[in-house]
């Protein structure tokens, strides 16, 4: 049997919507929004923007050219290009193994909090403790999160143009759609609070892209640097072997550049609508202390506000959480076909078959995860100061300490043992021209390692453990 997988995306629009798809995830709906509105608004967005067009670029950049200039999957693109560099590519299979344990469970609580309005019980949902009660059931978030995994597994058995491609050229239209919608209403709303207080949407607009430079010091500067940058693994699913796999499925004749700077505008386009969409709402019905992190955001303040918008808020419900699941659907099939595709290979064997396998694997890793609420529940103390339960510590090794670790090795690895000139041919391939060339080689082995270094140190927790040695 051949083994070597010679799927491909249809052209440079398949190729851009799934890798748009991928990025576009979870992480840009409950942790952007919470970063923006935390870390001075604009202020933020406009770091953010700096890190996109050169940290962003530089990562999203090397992962694709590796992929399409291999023809491989990331457990092998490393050792073809250096053998002595194969343990990478196992080092980055680790990243979305890790990630699809807890993804498909957080796409089941969307899609029960989907069930909920369809239900037309958004009331209950805003209630306290609703969430609480749901995750520490025992049989309903398994039931929910099989739902989700099912969907999963289907798109990424069909394959990469009939099922990822073509799922992809359905929803990201849909998703776009669906956030400017609820972004334009989010403007128009308006409440007067007990105290008489009015507060506006375009106020929270204000709130969100005015920037706020109220206490700003080199260290707190350093800080925002800091999560503006963490963000950009979430956004632009970067060093978990992802756009590796994606960019394999790239055919030759396709434009890297024009791509990648069209896949980097979805990206951001989508995580600054999803802060005009969230933080207005939250700050007209909540002001600004309703503005929470993670699973807090969405699952208990968002369904609050709903609830405060009166007859329109089970359906802007409804609506949001359809677009949250297609937003997480898109991520979790790219993670999942990571794992299916690097595995093909891997064990000889169909792609029909490993899909059912790998689907199989991850719905009991995932049950186990959703017992960690209940049956498996402990609170384990992190290097990073905060304490963990499974879901958090899969989360933790995989994107606070793997993801930035890889990082910096790639970065090694592509400046200074290779160099960047391998993948600027790729990037020059057929004649076009890689505009951001100078740029790209000065990133990669000057600035780029030095960033995921402290970024590793800081989100791994070495910064804390080493002020609790030294007092």
């Amino acid at each position: 049997m051949d083994t070597k997988k010679k799927s491909s995306f249809s052209g440079s629009i398949g190729f851009v919507l799934s890798a748009a798809g991928s990025a576009v995830g979870v992480g840009n709906i409950w942790r952007f929004p919470y970063l923006a509105a935390k870390d001075g608004g604009g202020l933020f967005l406009i770091i953010y923007l700096l890190l996109v067009l050169t940290f962003g670029f530089t990562l999203l950049t090397t992962d694709v050219a590796i992929g399409r200039k291999t023809k491989q999957n990331a457990l092998k693109a490393f050792g073809v290009i250096n053998r002595k560099w194969k343990f990478l590519g196992y080092l980055t299979f680790l990243v979305p193994a890790l990630i699809m344990t807890y993804y498909s469970v957080i796409g089941g609580w969307v899609t029960k909090y989907i069930v909920t309005y369809l239900t037309a019980r958004g009331a209950d949902a805003a209630r306290d403790g609703y969430f609480t009660a749901f995750i520490t059931s025992k049989v309903s978030p398994i039931f929910f999160m099989l739902a989700f995994l099912a969907a999963t597994a289907f798109i990424v058995y069909r394959g990469v143009e009939k099922g990822i491609e073509k799922f992809s050229k359905i929803i990201m239209p849909g998703l776009i759609f669906m956030i400017v919608g609820i972004a334009l209403f989010s403007l128009t709303l308006k409440y007067t609070d007990a105290d008489g207080v009015i507060r506006t949407g375009l106020q929270g607009l204000g709130v969100y892209i005015i920037p706020n430079l109220d206490g700003i010091t080199g260290k707190r500067f350093l800080e925002i640097l800091l999560d503006a940058m963490s963000q950009l693994f979430f956004s632009l699913s970067v060093s978990m072997g992802i756009m590796i796999t994606y960019g394999s499925y790239v055919k030759k004749d396709v434009d890297l550049n024009r791509s990648l700077s069209q896949i980097e505008f979805f990206d951001t386009g989508v995580a600054f609508l999803a802060g005009m969409m969230i933080i207005p709402a939250v700050f007209v019905f909540s002001g600004t202390e309703g503005m929470a992190s993670g699973p807090s955001l969405m699952f208990v303040s968002l369904p609050k506000v709903f609830d405060a918008m009166g007859r329109a808020g089970s359906l802007i419900g409804l609506v949001f959480f359809i677009m949250v699941a297609f937003a997480a659907l898109t991520s979790c099939i790219s993670i999942m076909e990571t794992l299916v595709a690097n595995c093909m290979e891997l064990f000889h064997t169909s792609r029909q078959k490993m899909s059912l396998i790998i689907g199989l694997i991850f719905a009991g890793a995932a049950a186990v995860i959703c017992m960690g609420y209940n049956l498996l529940y402990f609170e384990l103390p992190l290097p990073n100061g905060q304490t963990a339960q499974l879901l958090d510590l899969m989360d933790y090794i995989s994107n606070s300490f793997l993801m930035p670790f890889i990082s910096l090795l790639t970065c090694i690895f592509v400046g200074w043992v290779i160099g960047p000139s391998w993948i600027d041919e790729e990037m020059e391939l057929n004649g076009t021209v890689f505009k951001r060339k100078k740029m790209y080689a000065f990133m990669i082995r000057y600035v780029t390692p030095v960033m995921m270094t402290v970024l590793f140190l800081q989100s791994a927790g070495i910064f804390t453990v080493i002020r609790g040695l030294f007092g």
